[in-house]
């Protein structure tokens, strides 16, 4: 699990400004980032998947937000709803044409911003999602970049069984790279991310 959330939403709230923003969320999945929202004036999150789109829900719920978001079951693509800047939450890497994705969030927002695995991180590497990575952010160059910042954070794992549980669903190559890990206990694997800001 991600050890270091508090400091991955402090890093956000750092490199963005939400305050009074309407924001288009693509991929928020469980809702582990959302407290940026506190400072957002609203909050529109995309997500394909039902099952992330109600562990959202619940978090919302949770934290007091259930005013400021919109939930929508969909592709990224096909909804139209517009706002101030559109965030991918760490699911650019996941989107088939992640250049085609951009050009959509343009049609919604001037600004698009990017949280995403780093190329180089040891845990994007673990979770099969590496190339993935390398290849969303080639996707993002040609684009008008405002600013871009790196950051680190750790995946903190009781045992093998913890790991094998979370990257499974990433398929046989994930589940060779973690063999390694087999005997460890209370054990770190480096997650190294990115954010990026683009604009018209």
């Amino acid at each position: 699990m991600l050890k270091d959330i508090d400091q991955v939403i402090g890093n956000l709230l750092e490199f963005y400004d939400f305050r009074d923003k309407t924001i288009v969320s693509v991929g928020a999945g469980g809702g582990q980032f959302i407290a940026y929202a506190c400072e957002a004036k609203q909050v529109v999150a995309i997500d394909h998947d039902k099952n992330a789109l109600d562990a959202l829900s619940a978090n919302i719920k949770r934290l007091g937000l259930s005013e400021k978001f919109s939930l929508i079951h969909s592709d990224f693509t096909d909804v139209g709803i517009k706002g101030d800047v559109v965030f991918f939450e760490f699911c650019l890497h996941e989107m088939s044409e992640p250049r085609r994705s951009i050009n959509h969030a343009f049609l919604l927002a001037s600004e698009v911003m990017i949280a995403d695995h780093h190329p180089e991180s040891d845990w994007a590497y673990v979770a099969d999602e590496d190339v993935k990575a390398q290849n969303s952010w080639a996707d993002v160059e040609g684009f008008s970049l405002r600013y871009e910042s790196c950051f680190e954070a750790d995946q903190y794992f009781e045992n093998y069984d913890e790991l094998y549980e979370k990257v499974n669903v990433q398929g046989e190559n994930s589940i060779r790279r973690i063999e390694k890990y087999r005997a460890c206990e209370h054990f770190i694997i480096p997650m190294k991310y990115q954010f990026a800001l683009l604009e018209r």
